[in-house]
């Protein structure tokens, strides 16, 4: 019990200093603010899905996707692909492409 606890003040003192800890949680200034965000957008998410229903849902994902790629250019767009495909739970895209020497060009990230 006491180490869950000594977690939980880890975490809290981690997202006091700007990191998300809780997927979901960006902008969240502790572990409990970041606890609520979370759970607030993916509450948001399904009453969407749920108002839209399924095929409606994935299609405006899919003009959200096709939107993006516009803005960003097909060169660019592929290349945030990749750098979203290194990411793991523990690691960002930057951080692990930076471990393996994969070059990822962020020039190509064009913005409109």
């Amino acid at each position: 019990m006491a180490s869950k606890q000594a977690n939980r003040e880890e975490l809290d003192e981690r997202a006091k200093q700007g990191e998300t800890v809780v997927p979901g949680g960006t902008g969240g200034k502790s572990l409990e603010a970041q606890e609520h965000l979370a759970e607030g957008r993916s509450r948001g998410g399904q009453t969407r899905k749920q108002q839209l229903g399924s095929e409606g849902y994935h299609e405006m994902g899919t003009k959200g996707g096709q939107t993006r790629k516009e803005q960003m250019g097909t060169e660019g767009y592929k290349e945030m692909g990749r750098k979203g495909g290194l990411s793991t739970m523990d690691k960002s895209g930057a951080e692990r492409a930076e471990e393996e020497g994969i070059e990822i060009d962020e020039s190509k990230f064009k913005k409109n």
